[in-house]
């Protein structure tokens, strides 16, 4: 591995990432959340491990107030220029997630892009019970995940490559049992032969399961769809959006 700059794999992380999620899902996603949750100018918004704000931004562009939450400094540093130049109305901090204690009463959390398979099921029941002290009753959390059990064991990719620009990328994965996970070592490499392995660990859950802790926190599934809004989730879907509501 080269001695390179620690964050040389998360800047150019955001660059795969982005390639990854075209904007055109953002909108939709937007699009669906808005009329679904009845959010407006008065609503309030917490976004989890936010990355680098596509939803955060996205949604207060038309006007309802964002608390973007984030563990990497660098992404609250790149939401607060365009909240700065923009004017509006996001309030962007960086800390750990799990720590985080929100003292809103927000209609709608949110956790996306597949981040709440980050946490294992200690730090995912934290996670949780934190999102349901903040939430209005009746308010709703929203988690997007490519990599509950019902996706993986269907669809399991162990290793594959992507080019994404100038920029080349492997990720070697082996799927472990207890608890259930996927292990994937990330090389990428630039064009001028810099190289960085970062290993990364997905926490697998099935339906059933976060619908227990869910429940254990003061929440209940209400629907998985696959496309929000649109298609409920049927096995073999490549996604699932999980729709949770405070009790």
């Amino acid at each position: 591995m080269s001695n390179i700059n620690d964050n040389f794999f998360d800047g150019h992380y955001k660059e795969i990432w982005r390639k990854l999620v075209p904007e055109e899902l953002t909108v939709k996603e937007i699009d669906f959340m808005i009329p679904f949750f009845n959010l407006g100018n008065e609503s309030k918004v917490l976004d989890l491990m936010c990355g680098y704000g596509r939803l955060s931004i996205g949604l207060a562009r038309k006007g309802i107030a964002v608390t973007a939450v984030d563990n990497l400094e660098a992404y609250i540093v790149e939401i607060n220029d365009i909240v700065e130049k923009e004017h509006i109305p996001v309030n962007a901090i960086n800390a750990n997630v799990i720590e985080f204690r929100p003292n809103e009463g927000y209609d709608l959390a949110i956790c996306m892009g597949n981040s709440f398979g980050f946490f294992g099921e200690t730090d995912a029941l934290q996670l949780l019970a934190n999102v349901s002290s903040s939430l209005k009753k009746g308010g709703h959390l929203l988690i997007h995940s490519i990599a509950i059990s019902e996706i993986v064991a269907n669809d399991f990719v162990g290793r594959s490559w992507n080019n994404i620009g100038e920029l080349k990328y492997l990720a070697d994965a082996r799927f472990l049992l207890w608890p259930s996970r996927v292990e994937t070592i990330n090389t990428m490499i630039t064009a001028d032969g810099k190289s960085e392995i970062k290993t990364g660990i997905d926490y697998i859950y099935s339906i059933n399961e976060l619908a227990t802790m869910l429940n254990k926190t003061g929440l209940s599934l209400k629907e998985v769809y696959s496309i929000p809004g649109k298609k409920q989730f049927t096995l073999g879907d490549p996604r699932a959006y999980i729709i949770a509501e405070k009790k």
